[in-house]
């Protein structure tokens, strides 16, 4: 009887979102529904706007054994695709994780941005906006500035060029989170606490340096602050585009694959690269290593 309540529920759930688009008056009317989080039932306007399970509140005395990680999204990965998959269809409209990040940021959602992974030095929406993005001019637009020639709109539209970090140039996301043993409930949770996407630096688009571009951490999210937008948007599903999984729920229950690069277990960060250098496969087995000990922290629980 439950597995049949439980189906209906799930059923149901992806049934109404069919409804929104089946019912829609015009593509107009269910787009703007559908970016603020409503529907349209009968003459009503209903929000569906989800609020995340809250994180439950843990004491440090609770905490009987800990190590924080940091690791490497590769959106390469077959397996981390929803996360980055981009498109615009009317019944299948989906975002990569990063393009939801910056709505967030722009449409003030979310606040919590900041320089770094160890969040001190916060940002602000402009802030994070001039790290997406660079503005170069033209030699021959500033020879003219610089004669004191007069410079007509066509002048600086021809002489200027916007570089802009796209959906499309995140290739990486970084992660921060810690694995705990919480004495309470007597099990291994995670907790994730931050989150960068990678990408070229703006500031070098468009040079023509050659060679490969490196990727940088463009900026870092306090993961909670994001969770009201991340919880209210939902994943790209290739076999099921009635799918009500959100991103909140791929990253809480860690549905992708990554890669540990650095690990912190009370006695200071250990960066893999930096201890085990110019060795890509040995720093992959050190990757591997600090798995197995996180797995070896849950057995110990039950042999403790």
């Amino acid at each position: 009887m439950k597995k049949i309540i439980c189906g209906a529920l799930i059923f149901g759930s992806a049934f109404s979102f069919a409804q929104n688009i089946l019912n829609a008056k015009s593509p107009e009317e269910f787009r703007k529904l559908r970016e603020q989080n409503e529907e349209k039932i009968g003459d009503s306007i209903v929000s569906t706007k989800a609020t995340p399970l809250k994180y439950g509140y843990i004491n440090d005395k609770d905490i009987l054994k800990s190590i924080v990680v940091w690791e490497i999204i590769d959106l390469n990965d077959k397996l981390n695709q929803p996360i980055y998959h981009n498109s615009d269809g009317l019944v299948s409209q989906s975002k990569s994780l990063y393009q939801v990040l910056i709505d967030g940021i722009k449409g003030g959602s979310i606040t919590e941005v900041y320089d770094d992974d160890n969040f001190v030095q916060k940002l602000t929406p402009e802030e994070t906006s001039q790290r997406l993005s660079r503005v170069a001019t033209s030699d021959w637009l500033i020879d003219k500035i610089n004669s004191g020639q007069k410079i007509t709109e066509e002048d600086k539209k021809a002489g200027t060029d916007v570089y802009e970090t796209k959906s499309k140039d995140i290739k990486m996301l970084k992660i921060k989170g810690m694995w705990y043993i919480d004495a309470r409930d007597g099990e291994m949770k995670y907790r994730l606490l931050g989150i960068a996407p990678m990408g070229p630096d703006p500031q070098t688009l468009g040079q023509n340096f050659g060679g490969k571009e490196d990727l940088v951490d463009l900026f870092w999210i306090f993961y909670p602050d994001a969770r009201n937008v991340t919880a209210n948007t939902v994943v790209f599903n290739g076999k099921n585009l009635s799918s009500n999984i959100t991103f909140d729920d791929i990253l809480n229950a860690r549905r992708f694959s990554t890669v540990i690069y650095k690990a912190d277990n009370g006695m200071g960060n250990g960066v893999i690269k930096d201890y085990i250098p110019n060795d890509a496969e040995g720093q992959l087995e050190e990757s591997d290593k600090i798995k197995d000990q996180i797995l070896q922290m849950e057995n110990d629980l039950w042999n403790y």
